[in-house]
């Protein structure tokens, strides 16, 4: 009776205990996601969305200059020119982007000021160019801000040059997308005394392409966070937490290529890369083989990374240990809610020219330019009678579960009187998770 006791009680716990490993096996630690944080990119649903407003975003404006800085440049500093002033979110420190009289266009340099004025730090040292100065950005913490540089271009007969720790040999200058130095009389006022200037750093890697930076708070700590010598990195955004940026990046035998394509056609360059996702230890991933004018996005919870190649969203998981992508293809719904929207436009088009048509019979100009006639249901659309389906040019995520898209022609010409910006239209996928789907590790 003992023994039959003693087994019925061995029996159980081992049912109990492979019940309890059965369960661990096949549900991964966590379970189902608790937030869209936890789902990995190739879990997740969309629904499309066609023609809605436009998002509400929180559009980067113009900044207006430190008025405390530009005195101190004033009074100080006549040799040098005051470009534009940063102010980081916590408004405790103060970026100042400026110029020596003697620099070449498009290459700048970065100091770090106090509000009232107070020159802390000098962030570059007089070997770097700081270049595409409108990308410039502060961590959304205010711990750090991240900006694009490279080995400054040599002036003949100029001042000496700080040597270069990586010591490479500077290219031919290179027209910059961003260039936009003021037009500033120099000033001729004798300048006042002022504090002993800081130092400029020694000791930053500098490389012959255009580099990825960043710098802490106090202007300190310059360093590289990209060191590819032949890429050049020209777009970033932080991650809402600060922790890792979104940048495009191409090699500069492509760059240079696109340029001078755009430049046969008198067309504004424009830059193309790929997406990476670059954290503050420097460690990389790149994230597409693709090439894209669109800037990445971040999720609110910076968990995911959006990009769009033409008519397609993907969506990349930016943490975790096996990171995963997943790729949205909306041309169909694109030429389908195109094709509404060109018999919508149509039908106003037809409605405003009714009283013209009515008052001149005669008068049948306007037939001509009617859109083709509509095609059989079931059918999709031939893209090339809908003037309204175009390519994606921006993307806005703004809520963990919406990412905005808007789709556009756009042509940048040299002559702006000859650029065209037309059928804008803002549309978006609600994102949600599909069934069964587990907590991202």
């Amino acid at each position: 009776m003992r023994l039959s006791k003693t087994f019925l009680y061995l029996f159980s716990a081992s049912i109990f205990f492979s019940a309890a490993c059965q369960k661990n096996i096949l549900q991964p630690q966590g379970g189902a996601p608790t937030s869209m944080k936890e789902v990995p990119a190739v879990r997740l649903n969309y629904r499309y969305e066609a023609d809605v407003p436009a998002p509400s975003e929180n559009a980067r404006s113009a900044e207006e200059r430190n008025a405390a800085v530009q005195n101190d440049f004033d009074q100080h500093r006549p040799q040098e020119l005051l470009d534009r002033t940063i102010t980081s979110p916590d408004k405790r420190r103060v970026l100042a982007v400026y110029h020596r009289t003697s620099d070449v266009l498009s290459e700048f340099r970065l100091d770090m000021y106090s509000p009232d004025g107070k020159l802390m730090r000098k962030v570059t040292p007089d070997a770097m160019a700081v270049h595409f100065t409108d990308t410039i950005v502060w961590a959304p913490d205010s711990s750090a801000v991240a900006f694009v540089a490279m080995v400054r271009v040599p002036q003949i007969g100029g001042e000496n040059q700080t040597p270069v720790a990586t010591a490479p040999t500077p290219p031919e200058p290179e027209s910059s997308p961003d260039a936009n130095v003021a037009s500033v009389p120099e000033n001729t006022e004798t300048a006042t005394p002022a504090a002993p200037t800081p130092a400029a750093p020694v000791g930053v890697l500098l490389f012959r392409t255009e580099q990825l930076y960043i710098c802490n708070a106090d202007g300190d700590g310059t360093k590289p966070l990209t060191q590819n010598e032949g890429l050049i990195y020209f777009y970033y955004t932080w991650s809402p937490d600060g922790s890792m940026l979104a940048a495009l990046a191409v090699t500069a035998r492509e760059w240079q290529f696109l340029n001078a394509q755009a430049d046969t056609k008198g067309e504004v360059f424009i830059p193309t890369g790929r997406p990476r996702v670059i954290e503050k230890n420097g460690r990389e991933r790149r994230l597409d083989d693709g090439l894209t004018q669109v800037h990445p996005v971040w999720s609110p919870d910076s968990a995911k990374v959006a990009e769009a190649f033409g008519t397609q969203v993907r969506i990349y998981d930016a943490t975790g240990n096996n990171p995963t992508q997943a790729a949205i293809p909306l041309q169909n719904q694109l030429l389908l809610s195109s094709q509404a929207y060109d018999r919508e436009e149509q039908q106003k088009l037809q409605a405003a020219n009714s009283n013209a048509v009515a008052n001149a019979p005669a008068n049948t100009a306007n037939a001509a330019n009617a859109p083709a006639a509509n095609q059989p249901q079931g059918t999709l659309p031939d893209p090339s009678t809908l003037v309204s389906f175009n390519p994606i040019v921006d993307l806005v995520w703004n809520a963990d579960d919406l990412i905005y898209f808007q789709t556009a022609f756009v042509k940048k010409m040299k002559n702006d009187a000859d650029s065209v910006t037309s059928f804008a239209r803002w549309h978006r996928l609600v994102l949600s998770v599909q069934p069964g789907t587990q907590a991202a590790q």
